[in-house]
């Protein structure tokens, strides 16, 4: 197995990314790039890996979706409570990371991370499915679970309880959003010479390009 690990590969030769053709914000960059991304029909186009560091500096990723780009700020929503939360409180930074295979492209997105407003996460609460919104209450996120029946009976019961009723967003679940202040564009390239262009925020919120190393 080793051997066939080792033999995997696939030459990167779709596109370039030259400073020429890029935007001096990185945000109207990302925005074009998802934007191919919807054209090309890339399946989960908004997962995004999202890493967060506990209080002892180890590191955690796991896969969440991006669910809002407004005024520069990358949104997800979580339970508060779930170790992704209780990494976020005990040390408010984290990085994105998006792969898109098809396009030979990945971004990863570096900054602060803070709650949105009760308002805007009781808002898209309640744009979800009813039957997402009856799980946000299901589910004690990274909470040992026993048995899958002991969740499926509290799902059961809650859609008993609510059933032809508003269903109120919980309080330990909303939104957080990432303010970025590092922002590095990928490209695979042939021979492994990929092209990495990289901005770093400045003061008055500017951004500063740069090339980097493969």
């Amino acid at each position: 197995m080793k051997s066939d690990i080792a033999a995997l590969r696939e030459e990167y030769t779709l596109a370039s990314l030259r400073e020429s053709d890029v935007d001096s914000n990185p945000i109207i960059l990302f925005q074009e790039w998802f934007q191919e991304g919807i054209i090309a029909e890339i399946q989960d186009l908004n997962a995004m890996t999202l890493a967060t560091a506990d209080a002892f500096g180890k590191p955690h990723a796991r896969m969440v979706l991006l669910k809002d780009l407004e005024e520069n700020q990358f949104t997800f929503f979580t339970n508060y409570n779930s170790h992704k939360g209780q990494e976020l409180f005990a040390n408010p930074f984290a990085s994105l990371l998006f792969h898109w295979k098809e396009l030979q492209r990945q971004i990863r997105i570096e900054g602060e991370v803070s709650k949105i407003s009760e308002e805007a996460s009781t808002q898209y609460f309640h744009s979800r499915p009813v039957e997402s919104q009856l799980g946000a209450w299901a589910s004690h996120q990274s909470e040992i679970l026993h048995t899958r029946d002991e969740l499926e009976n509290r799902m059961k019961k809650l859609q008993e309880q609510y059933q032809n009723t508003i269903i109120p967003k919980p309080p330990h679940w909303g939104g957080y959003s990432l303010n970025p202040n590092r922002i590095e564009f990928w490209q695979g390239r042939a021979n492994r010479l990929h092209d990495r262009l990289v901005y770093i925020k400045g003061n008055n919120d500017t951004w500063q390009l740069s090339r980097l190393n493969p």
